[in-house]
């Protein structure tokens, strides 16, 4: 026991002991710690796209790909007028679900 006493304090006052050792346990015990955390990532990304029958069993109504196209919605934006427009700052939450506009009478 003596022994092992003795070693252990010849050892202790060493710089790499006391410094290098426990560097290169955080080193590779975070390699191991982040493979962990890296998996869970690519655990749950290989979720596929939400089909039409799960959304409509959450409550969700999707629209056909063939309904939505670029020059529908460009049709939509296009006969918008974005040069007139009034800006309108939403309710807080402490203000009750109304708008300040609606208070002053606006």
């Amino acid at each position: 026991m003596n022994s092992f006493q003795s070693r252990f304090q010849y050892y202790s006052k060493r710089k790499f002991f006391r410094f290098g050792v426990p560097f290169l346990l955080l080193m590779v015990g975070g390699s191991f710690g982040l493979k962990q955390f890296a998996q869970l990532r690519y655990t749950f990304s290989k979720k596929g796209a939400l089909t039409v029958e799960e959304a409509e069993k959450h409550g969700l109504l999707m629209k056909k790909p063939e309904e939505v196209t670029l020059e529908g919605e460009y049709e939509k934006v296009k006969g918008l007028d974005i040069d007139n427009w009034e800006n309108i700052r939403g309710p807080r939450p402490w203000e009750e679900g109304t708008t300040p506009q609606a208070k002053a009478g606006h």
